[in-house]
């Protein structure tokens, strides 16, 4: 059934948001480190951890943090100069940051939401080793919030405060490598109520709360800067969180795909049903494949490892079905075999293939004595692996008799999802005892201008037009834009350079992303006080990216950019026009163009734009 197909009023779609968005604040959210990234090769040096689940209050342990504490793993740490002790675990907690939490009452007042009268620090278990201390620091700062859509009204549960998570830098031999220095960077969470009922729906809702996010001038902007997790169910399917969806505009399509993927396993399951299908007993089936050519299972048993099979009564043919573009029910049983440490699964519906021939199908077929109506996955990998493997793969499989299991999944690229763990449970949370609680008061925070309402006041008090006010608004220069104007700096001159003249030069693959807000203050204000034309501030910035430790001021200076006097500018328009002397002579003011080029090149952005034209009028006169 393809999308257009769906009715998702009839399927009983159901569809929550949850909105990651880091603040843009000095310091992280319980020390004084900065928020600034840093690249893995600045570290100064590493240190490991072993993460292991601990037990709730009630003395119960989350499902979800069982299962990652099963795969043995260690988790490497890249610190640097700016690394304190909090952030290795080897120091208390200080207190919530001020900045975050005012910007987060900020955040409410936007989304109508009631800020609490008492905030206090929980901590969530993840040992999936993103945080040094086995858990996530959450505070619940605002509840009961709303904002409005086309298709109706979307409520907002809870708003959050919270710490950022460990960078991942790579896998390792012997697990995975993390960088500190987004660790604890101040985020929120802003979590809807389940009244989404349409895909389109969901991406407005996140539109609308990006927008939201984005009037305080207070969040970060960039790949990674924010995310959106989804739960979606269908009536006949369950709830599915799915994590880390990187891009806003892929919302939609996530969720069609998981409607998709949720009515495929539920007509699975039927047809399992009426099959009378089920799951077998694992089986060691490594002598079927002593000689075979497949190099995946060649390299497993020449390594002294082990195939380990289960028979799927009744699964024939259902197993390759495909659930999701490019993605099957045996994809499905691959994901949690990978999850304990194995490369994938084989499974009759797509073989003979992989090296693995016919008569060795029907020879693993015998062995775990299956019919034609029954399918059979392997594992190949070391024993203790495979075994752990193969297990997973049955219990996937018997879920696969009941229709759509509840899970977190990941986000892929293409829109579609894979499975990660359990959905956590409450035994997840617990308090914070190293952190006082915190009496918010949004009496003192006033409430930011929307986005929309900048677009207009741009156009009204800056004169700027339409498309130029919008795009400084939404831009990510928006704050500065705002400082420097307030500073005397002519609007147009300052939205002209923060949104045309940076797109060009990233366009020109200028290292645009070097150049601070000190760089383009410094040449705005330069520019303001008569010291660089308006036509130098594309080589100014093109020289502070090349070598960002530079001032404007300096940089000009070295790059000969300074604003020349009238006497200076007329020699140089002089010497072009004798030059082409025989041109003015012919042509008269039609030369004009041509030489108003030659002239702005000979004086290298030293001069404002009016000034040589003047000056270049006066001379063809004279010589016409």
């Amino acid at each position: 059934m393809t999308d257009s197909e769906y009715d998702y009023d009839e399927l009983g779609l159901v569809a929550g948001l949850e909105i990651h968005q880091q603040l843009d604040t000095a310091t992280k959210l319980f020390c004084q480190c900065p928020t600034e990234l840093r690249e893995p090769e600045e570290a100064e040096r590493t240190f490991t951890r072993y993460l292991h689940p601990t037990r709730s209050e009630l003395g119960e342990i989350d499902e979800a943090a069982l299962e990652e504490s099963k795969v043995d793993r260690e988790f490497e740490y890249l610190a640097y100069d700016t690394t304190c002790l909090v952030e290795e675990d080897d120091e208390p907690p200080h207190e919530l940051d001020e900045e975050a939490l005012e910007t987060a009452l900020e955040i409410a007042q936007l989304l109508d939401a009631s800020p609490v009268d008492q905030a206090h620090v929980m901590r969530k278990i993840v040992v999936d080793g993103s945080n040094t201390t086995g858990f996530q620091r959450s505070t619940l700062i605002a509840t009961d919030g709303e904002i409005e859509t086309s298709e109706g009204a979307v409520g907002i549960e809870d708003l959050m405060l919270e710490e950022e998570s460990a960078q991942r830098v790579e896998e390792t031999d012997g697990g995975v490598r993390y960088s500190l220095d987004r660790l604890g960077i101040p985020l929120v969470e802003i979590g809807t109520s389940p009244d989404i009922s349409t895909p389109e729906q969901a991406l407005e809702a996140a539109e609308r709360i990006g927008m939201l996010l984005r009037s305080t001038g207070k969040v970060k902007r960039g790949l990674g800067t924010i995310r959106q997790d989804v739960n979606v169910s269908i009536e006949e399917g369950a709830r599915v969180e799915i994590k880390g969806v990187q891009s806003l505009d892929d919302i939609d399509d996530i969720i069609r795909n998981e409607v998709a993927r949720q009515v495929e396993l539920v007509a699975i399951a039927e047809e399992l049903i009426e099959r009378d299908a089920s799951v077998g007993e694992p089986e060691d089936v490594t002598d079927v494949f002593e000689d075979t050519d497949s190099g995946v299972i060649q390299g497993a048993l020449n390594s002294g490892g082990s195939v380990m099979g289960v028979p799927l009564y009744g699964f024939d043919g259902l197993v390759g079905r495909e659930i999701a573009p490019d993605r099957r029910l045996g994809t499905e049983f691959s994901d949690h075999a990978k999850r304990h440490g194995a490369g994938g699964i084989f499974h009759t519906d797509e073989l003979p293939a992989y090296g693995v021939t016919e008569e060795e199908v029907e020879a693993l077929r015998d062995a775990v004595e299956v019919g034609p109506e029954d399918a059979v996955a392997i594992v190949a990998d070391e024993t203790d692996v495979a075994e752990s493997a193969i297990e997973a793969v049955v219990e996937r499989a018997e879920t696969a008799l009941e229709g759509v299991p509840e899970e977190t999944r990941g986000a892929n690229d293409d829109g579609t999802t894979r499975y990660l763990r359990p959905l956590p449970g409450a035994a997840r949370m617990y308090p914070e005892t190293d952190v006082p609680p915190v009496e918010p008061d949004p009496s003192e925070v006033p409430e930011p201008e929307l986005l929309t309402e900048k677009v207009d006041r741009y156009q009204e008090e800056y004169d700027l037009d339409a498309g130029l006010a919008e795009q400084v608004a939404y831009g990510q220069h928006m704050p500065l834009f705002e400082d420097v104007v307030a500073d005397g700096i002519d609007p147009t001159l300052a939205a002209s350079t923060l949104e045309s003249t940076l797109t060009e030069l990233r366009r020109d693959d200028v290292a645009v992303e070097n150049l601070t807000d000190d760089h383009l203050a410094e040449t705005l204000e330069m520019v303001e006080d008569g010291d660089l034309p308006n036509e130098g501030v594309p080589d100014l910035l093109t020289a502070l990216a090349n070598d960002p430790d530079r001032t404007a001021e300096r940089a000009a200076e070295e790059a000969g950019l300074g604003g020349a006097d009238e006497e200076e500018v007329r020699e140089a328009v002089v010497e072009v026009v004798e030059r082409n002397e025989t041109q003015v002579e012919e042509e008269g003011m039609q030369a004009f163009s041509g030489l108003m080029g030659e002239c702005m090149g000979a004086l290298r952005g030293k001069a404002d734009g009016d000034l040589v034209s003047q000056l270049l009028r006066e001379e063809i006169q004279k010589r016409a």
